[in-house]
C-alpha cells in the first residue's frame, strides 16, 4: 500500500472515530434532555389535570370524554388521582390503566414526594398534590411521540452526514496527499535515473526547511560519499593492476630471456634470484593489501578490546629489528606517564600493522636507518612520535603523504608501494585517534594522539 493511500485511510478512520465519538455524545445528551424535558411535561399535565378535577365544574364524565377525544389525534397523558388513603378517586381511563398503581408505589411517592420511571416505551411520574390541606397522588404517563420523533430525525441526519463527510474526507485526503507528496514523487523519478555510471547527478533542492528537502540534502551527500568512493575504488584498482603487473612483468620478461639461450650456473642463479626478489615484493605488496582489506571493514564488524600500547610498541619494535638487521629503534616511554594511560580500546593486530608501518618508514628513509619512538601524556592526550632524521619532506608532498599509491620522488628511491601511510592513517581513525606529520631541519616526526579520557 502506498503512503498516499495510507495516510488518506489512516486520516479517514481517525476522522470517523472523532465524529462517531461527537456524534454519541450528542445523541445521548439530546435523548437525555428529551427525556427530562417529558418528565416535566407529564408532571405539568398531572398538575393541570389535579387543578381541573379539584377547581373545575367539569364533571368526572366529561374529563373522560376530552380525554378519549385527545387520544384520537395525540398521545395524550394518562393521569390517575389518589386520595391519602391509596383509594382511587379519579382515573381518565382505568380499562386501560398504564401505571397500574399498587399500594407499595403510592406508599413511594407519598414518601419521596415524587418519582419518575419508565413503563416500556412510556414514561410516567408519580407526585403529591395538595388540596384543602389533604396531600393527594397523581400519577401521569405518556409516550412522546414527538421527542423521540425528533430523536430519530436527528439519528437519521446523523448517519447521513456522516457518511458523506467521510466520502468527502477520503476525496479531500486523495488530493491533499497527492499534493503534499508531490516533491516525493518528483524526487523517486529523479533516483531512479541514478546509476552507477551517473553517480554525478543530484536531487533537485529548494529553500524550504522541510523533511522532504532534508531527506534530498541528505541523499545528495550519501551520492557525494558514494561516487568519491567509486572514484577511489576505480583510482586503487587501477594503481593495484599496476603495481602487481610490475613485478609479474620482470618475472615474466627474465624467465623468457633466460629460455631464449644457453646461460651458465651462475647467470641462471641470478636469474632466479631476480624472479625471487620480484616474487617476494608481490608477497609484500599482497600482505598490504590484505592488511588494507582488514582495515577497510565495517567498524562493528573488527573486535576490540582492551590493549596496552607500550607492549603493542614493543613487538612492533622487536619485529622490525628482527627482519631489519641494520635498523636501529629506540623506546622512550615518559616515567610519569600512568600504566592505565596506555590502555585503550583497540584491535591488537591493526595497531601493530599501524605502527610497523611508522616505524619502517622512519628507519627506511633516515640515511642511518634510526627511529626514535618517543611517548608521553600531556593535557589528557597521550602523544607516540615516531622520529628520523636525514631529509625533510616538502610541503606538497606533505599534502599527499596519506593519499594511497602517492609516492614522492624522493622516496621512490627506496623500495614501497604507496600504502603503508594509507593504511596506517585508516587505522588510527578507526580506534578515534588523529595522526599528524611535520618535516623540517631535516628531522620527520609522525604523532599519534589518543585521548586518554576515553581509553
Amino acid at each position: 500500500m502506498k503512503i498516499r493511500t495510507r495516510l488518506t485511510l489512516l486520516f479517514t478512520i481517525v476522522t470517523a472515530m472523532l465524529m462517531i465519538f461527537y456524534g454519541i455524545a450528542v445523541y445521548y445528551s439530546s435523548s437525555e434532555a428529551r427525556e427530562i424535558s417529558f418528565y416535566a411535561q407529564l408532571r405539568n399535565e398531572a398538575v393541570a389535570k389535579a387543578n381541573l378535577f379539584f377547581q373545575s365544574t367539569l364533571s368526572e364524565k366529561e374529563m373522560h370524554r376530552v380525554y378519549k377525544n385527545n387520544t384520537k389525534t395525540i398521545n395524550e397523558v394518562q393521569v390517575a388521582i389518589y386520595d391519602p388513603e391509596f383509594n382511587l378517586i379519579y382515573h381518565d381511563d382505568s380499562k386501560v390503566d398504564f401505571v397500574k398503581e399498587d399500594q407499595k408505589m403510592l406508599s413511594n411517592i407519598l414518601k419521596k414526594k415524587e418519582i419518575s420511571f419508565f413503563i416500556d416505551d412510556l414514561q410516567a411520574i408519580g407526585t403529591v398534590y395538595t388540596h384543602n390541606g389533604k396531600e393527594y397522588l397523581v400519577t401521569a404517563a405518556g409516550y412522546d411521540q414527538y421527542g423521540y420523533k425528533s430523536i430519530n430525525h436527528l439519528l437519521t441526519i446523523s448517519i447521513i452526514a456522516f457518511i458523506s463527510i467521510l466520502i468527502l474526507i477520503y476525496l479531500a485526503g486523495i488530493f491533499l496527499s497527492k499534493k503534499a507528496l508531490s516533491p516525493l514523487s518528483d524526487m523517486v523519478y529523479q533516483i531512479k535515473s541514478i546509476t552507477a555510471g551517473k553517480l554525478q547527478l543530484r536531487l533537485k533542492t529548494t529553500a524550504e526547511k522541510d523533511e522532504l528537502n532534508e531527506l534530498a540534502q541528505n541523499f545528495n551527500g550519501m551520492l557525494e560519499r558514494l561516487e568519491n568512493s567509486f572514484d577511489a575504488q576505480k583510482h586503487f584498482v587501477s594503481n593495484i593492476s599496476h603495481e602487481l603487473r610490475t613485478p609479474l612483468s620482470a618475472i615474466i620478461t627474465e624467465l623468457e630471456f633466460s629460455t631464449e639461450k644457453e646461460q651458465t650456473k651462475e647467470e641462471y642463479q641470478q636469474t632466479i634470484q631476480y624472479a625471487l626478489d620480484d616474487a617476494r615484493n608481490m608477497v609484500k605488496l599482497s600482505n598490504s593489501l590484505m592488511d588494507l582489506a582488514k582495515a577497510s571493514y565495517d567498524p562493528n564488524e573488527i573486535s576490540f578490546s582492551e590493549v596496552r600500547l607500550d607492549e603493542i610498541l614493543l613487538e612492533s619494535y622487536s619485529k622490525i629489528i628482527k627482519e631489519n638487521q641494520g635498523y636501529k629503534v629506540s623506546l622512550n616511554i615518559d616515567n610519569a606517564i600512568e600504566e592505565h594511560q596506555l590502555v585503550v580500546q583497540g584491535n591488537e593486530y591493526l595497531l601493530q600493522v599501524a605502527f610497523n608501518n611508522l616505524i619502517d618508514n622512519a628507519c627506511k628513509y633516515s640515511p642511518v636507518h634510526t627511529c626514535l619512538i618517543d611517548v608521553k601524556v600531556t593535557n589528557e592526550k597521550l602523544y607516540i612520535s615516531f622520529i628520523n632524521t636525514g631529509i625533510t619532506i616538502s610541503k606538497e608532498d606533505l599534502l599527499h603523504i596519506f593519499e594511497p599509491f602517492y609516492r614522492s620522488e624522493a622516496s621512490k628511491q627506496e623500495k614501497g608501494y604507496g600504502i603503508g601511510l594509507f593504511l596506517t592513517e585508516k587505522i588510527i581513525h578507526l580506534h578515534h585517534a588523529a595522526i599528524k606529520v611535520t618535516s623540517e631541519n631535516k628531522e620527520t616526526v609522525f604523532t599519534v594522539i589518543f585521548d586518554t579520557e576515553t581509553t
